[in-house]
């Protein structure tokens, strides 16, 4: 007898009235119609079954933590930047993890069960690092939780940034983070890049930096990351988060620098409700967008993912967990308003996110962790869209939240009495 069956499911690649056995916490069968004993059955309704949705960049150590200890005013990324600076001489390590693990509850409410968090490694008592492992191993019984070793102030910048960051990854973390655009001078991140791709292909590790977060054309150090992925045989270990120069590059330099990505096996996440925000402050009129050339990145064969960067921290006092919302303002800012481009925005919080951060059992098909969310939507336009509600979320077989339907109440002459803001499918045309 089967664990759990779903039946009458849409996957997000359009097939429909599909079922989902699980068996042990993993997926045995997917096929049309099954109908077989299980001690529990889930009637999908024809509404759309996802795998979990994945955050492949987070800043954990900083969430939920807005107006401590001042709001930041202007918005920009240079005061969230000295906030920060004023608040981690008043981080204790309690608060640190009640912030984090109370957030891990607004994404597990979300589907959202993966996510890659950047912990500060700046300060030598390493208390974010200290605190944050002790996340990662509260929440794993539900959440898979990638921790990225980041020097804040530059591992160079900062006086004992790179022993820090040894000393991070000593303790357990799992990724090499970076921000060389952050270092003194150009030369001086691109030293970075090359100082910590050799630490992570010593140590085995993957490497993920904050790369080019700036209106700066001439900063260029996904240049570097992708020709020294290359010497160093990184490839697909090595993730250039941000890349927003990029929207300001010359268009000749970007078609030699596109297929220097796609060859070197770099991973691009792009942070639509942050790049949008942060970026383009100097700008009066026109504005520039601030977010990394999507469209083209995927044309190019490179792997793009999403990432909901910040919660109510000092860079950003929106936000709750949901990454819908971060695919869609990610396919308004990239123009990506056709339908495989709004799939791909799908793709961008799911599949792909999941592929940048390597996760393995991720899928919805036969020897796959049993994990998948059911979305009040018929397919993955219509979820971004409605920023769906998650009807279920399931992980390894067992539902971890579940959410009643959205749907208004109208008291309406001659109208239906309800809406679920989901209009009624066309007959096909043939």
């Amino acid at each position: 007898m089967l664990d759990l069956l779903v039946t009458h499911a849409t996957l997000p690649d359009g097939a429909s009235d599909m079922s989902i056995a699980v068996q042990d916490g993993r997926i045995v069968e997917v096929t049309p119609g099954l109908q077989a004993p299980a001690h529990k059955t889930l009637d999908a309704a024809g509404l759309l079954v996802s795998p979990p949705f994945v955050d492949p960049h987070f800043h954990l150590d900083a969430t939920l933590s807005r107006g401590l200890p001042r709001i930041n005013q202007s918005g920009t990324l240079l005061e969230g930047i000295a906030l920060w600076g004023e608040l981690k001489p008043l981080l204790t390590a309690e608060a640190l993890i009640e912030r984090a693990v109370a957030y891990c509850d607004w994404a597990v409410a979300r589907g959202l069960l993966a996510i890659r968090s950047h912990v500060d490694t700046s300060d030598a008592s390493l208390l974010p690092v200290e605190a944050m492992l002790e996340v990662r191993r509260r929440v794993a019984p539900y959440l898979d939780l990638q921790l990225v070793a980041f020097p804040q102030d530059g591992v160079l910048r900062s006086p004992g940034g790179l022993d820090n960051l040894r000393r991070a990854l000593d303790l357990g973390v799992d990724v090499v983070g970076g921000i060389p655009h952050f270092e003194r001078t150009m030369s001086e991140g691109a030293a970075s890049v090359q100082l910590l791709c050799e630490l992570a292909a010593e140590r085995g590790l993957p490497v993920d930096m904050h790369c080019d977060e700036s209106d700066d054309p001439l900063s260029r150090h996904i240049e570097t990351l992708a020709f020294q992925t290359q010497r160093l045989g990184l490839a697909g270990r090595v993730n250039g988060s941000h890349c927003t120069s990029m929207h300001s590059m010359d268009n000749y330099y970007v078609s030699k620098l596109l297929p220097l990505i796609a060859e070197s096996g770099v991973s691009v996440v792009a942070n639509p409700l942050i790049n949008i925000t942060l970026q383009g402050r100097h700008d009066s009129y026109p504005k520039r967008r601030g977010m990394t050339r999507v469209p083209e990145l995927l044309a190019a064969g490179v792997t793009v993912a999403f990432g909901h960067d910040c919660v109510m921290d000092p860079w950003y006092g929106m936000g709750s967990g949901d990454m819908l919302e971060v695919a869609h303002m990610g396919l308004h800012v990239a123009q990506m308003t056709g339908e495989a481009g709004m799939t791909q925005c799908f793709e961008a919080v799911t599949s792909q996110a999941a592929r940048v951060m390597g996760l393995s059992g991720y899928g919805l098909a036969p020897g796959c962790d049993a994990s998948f969310v059911l979305l009040q939507a018929r397919d993955p336009v219509e979820a971004i869209r409605l920023r769906a509600t998650r009807l279920q979320v399931v992980r390894k077989g067992q539902v971890l939240a579940r959410s009643p339907a959205a749907t208004a109440t109208l008291h309406l002459p001659g109208r239906p009495g309800t809406t679920a803001f989901m209009p009624a499918r066309a007959a096909s045309v043939t």
